[in-house]
């Protein structure tokens, strides 16, 4: 019952109701990442879609899939035999937001306690 509560009235958890449909009727399932991200097209190839595993975040999108989603690849990259070279990164999606974002040397948000200020600065007093 839950589940089918967040269909309905969420869109950015997943898929909503309206696009599931529309897959069913008119979707041609292409491929999927490994992140389980399911990716569709129409019958002619004129658009293409993704439904997500998880909340609707488009950095999810590894960069192959990202190339074909935007028409600037015809074939899909579950089509080909693609390999990554040796000196790309796996794909991290945006992490910004979240508990695993990158938190610099002094932020506030992170856990631990601010350097003192060394005699370079003096702190400014009306």
């Amino acid at each position: 019952m839950n589940k089918l509560l967040l269909t309905i009235f969420t869109w950015w958890n997943g898929s909503t109701v309206g696009t599931n449909f529309y897959t069913r009727r008119f979707g041609k399932k292409v491929g999927e990442d490994e992140r389980g991200n399911v990716y569709y097209q129409t019958a002619d190839g004129k658009r293409r879609w993704v439904i997500y595993n998880g909340p609707a975040e488009a950095s999810a999108i590894p960069p192959g899939w990202h190339g074909w989603m935007h028409h600037r690849s015809d074939v899909a990259p579950s089509q080909q035999n693609y390999k990554p070279r040796d000196w790309q990164k796996p794909h991290q999606e945006n992490l910004t937001g979240t508990a695993a974002a990158y938190r610099p040397k002094g932020s506030l948000l992170k856990q631990t306690t601010r350097p003192r200020v060394t005699g370079d600065y003096d702190a400014w007093q009306p």
